[in-house]
């Protein structure tokens, strides 16, 4: 399984961005990296001490991996650097004003998820988990205890 990751001050720049750039309906979602679960719970072992691991499978209902962007919204996509724009599909239900003779793209060629995006090993989901000043200064508080 695989999941993005976002620490708390990513998620306050992408609603700063998305407040700076956004129109009505538009979606923003960050390019970020991700992990499998299973090298976030070595990475965390690796700094805070190993508790062990427990392997239980996957639950009803959960996702192998999250996806932040389907196909049809990528071909509405604006790359922003370091974040998606996707403009609200304001069409009417005129259909006839969409008509169009030939080879009509309606899909891109993937879904951006955590599976397709830049995978983190566990060294990296370390350096990932120390951008985050409250984890580094819990880490400083056990290193003195």
């Amino acid at each position: 399984m695989t999941r993005f990751l976002m620490n708390l001050d990513e998620a306050v720049d992408l609603v700063k961005f998305a407040f700076e750039h956004a129109n009505p309906g538009d979606l923003f979602i960050q390019k970020a990296d991700a992990s499998t679960i299973g090298d976030l719970a070595k990475a965390v072992q690796q700094l805070f001490g190993d508790t062990g691991t427990n392997i239980i499978g996957t639950r009803h209902g959960e996702k192998l991996y999250e996806t932040l962007m389907t196909k049809e919204e990528s071909l509405r996509a604006e790359d922003m650097g370091d974040y998606f724009r996707v403009a609200a599909d304001n069409r009417d239900l005129n259909y006839d004003k969409y008509y169009v003779n030939g080879y009509v793209k309606t899909m891109a060629d993937e879904s951006y998820t955590s599976h397709n995006t830049e995978r983190l090993d566990v060294e990296g989901t370390v350096k990932k988990i120390l951008t985050t000043d409250y984890v580094r200064e819990e880490l400083e508080g056990i290193r003195h205890n």
